[in-house]
């Protein structure tokens, strides 16, 4: 199947994912406004830290000798720290984000390249009040993205000087994207939350040389944009062992008449036993400062899994 087939049949998913919330949240809203579950609401008043820090460990080895219809020898691993720690009380809630993963490959006995490299840390503050405030929780966010290593291209020169490749083209805080937001959070389910705001989005290039690549002024440290966010975020499980996780974030500048910026994360976890996991992982990234292209990434691995906190 086509990527682009694929981008589209994701989306018809999310959007029927999306028109059963209402069904299900009116009961939710029901328990949140009985007389006894706002009672005991009512009694807790800070709530302890809740935490979860999970790490998963994935390789692949492909050897031939002597085969007859050809191959090619490769190697490769990679590494996931996935972490979470949340707190609330009777009106403000607090919750922070942490995904790191770090992957390389070999092939054919050459040098390892990277195949997955994210740094990616988030933090809010909800406010859960009266009546409107109740259902549309006012919120301030912050995230952070970046990546550990280098990246280089294998293919081309992007910088269009014809130098032999590998060119590097990434680095750490080259570029990094932080992004700010203040505006109201919809939550009626635990698995379901939409958040739209006023936001504000940093591109940092720490590395000079590399800034024309991601729409940065070469003289310029940071591409500085506000305009409005919308994430959606998806957290339900949809068969027995098998989880669907995906977030969806669009940021639309003031100063640009384009389509928004996009990045729509998409995974399965499909869990064997208690630590043996299959992860598929779909990611479509739109931004026209680095690319008039949609950037596609796909990721199936097997591994293990372990939960340290």
């Amino acid at each position: 199947m086509p990527l682009s087939a694929r981008v589209l049949a994701l989306f018809i998913v999310y959007a029927l994912l999306i028109a059963i919330v209402p069904r299900v949240s009116a009961q939710d809203v029901d328990m949140v406004a009985a007389p006894d579950a706002q009672q005991a609401a009512d009694t807790v008043s800070v709530a302890e830290w809740m935490t979860g820090l999970r790490f998963d460990l994935s390789a692949t080895q492909v050897g031939f000798q002597n085969w007859a219809e050809g191959g090619v020898n490769s190697f490769s691993v990679s590494t996931r720290l996935d972490g979470h720690a949340m707190r609330g009380g009777n009106s403000w809630r607090q919750s922070y984000r942490m995904r790191l993963g770090f992957g390389l490959i070999n092939q054919d006995g050459e040098s390892f390249r990277k195949s997955e490299d994210i740094i990616r840390l988030a933090g809010a503050f909800l406010y859960r009040g009266e009546d409107f405030f109740q259902l549309f929780q006012p919120t301030i966010s912050a995230e952070l993205r970046t990546q550990f290593a280098s990246g280089f291209n294998f293919s081309s020169d992007p910088f269009g000087e014809d130098r032999d490749p590998p060119v590097k083209v990434s680095e750490f805080f080259s570029p990094a994207t932080f992004t700010q937001s203040v505006g109201l959070t919809y939550e009626p389910t635990s698995w379901f939350q939409q958040r739209l705001g006023v936001g504000a989005k940093e591109t940092i290039v720490a590395i000079p040389r590399l800034r024309e690549l991601y729409g940065v002024d070469p003289d310029d440290l940071i591409r500085f944009q506000v305009g409005v966010e919308s994430t959606t975020a998806l957290d339900v499980e949809i068969a027995e062992n098998v989880r669907y996780i995906s977030g969806l974030t669009l940021f639309a500048a003031f100063d640009q008449d384009d389509l928004p910026d996009m990045l729509w994360e998409n995974q399965i976890r499909m869990s064997v036993n208690s630590f043996l996991d299959v992860r598929f992982e779909f990611t479509a990234y739109y931004d026209r400062d680095v690319s008039a292209a949609l950037q596609l990434k796909e990721v199936l691995a097997v591994g293990v899994s372990f939960s340290i906190l």
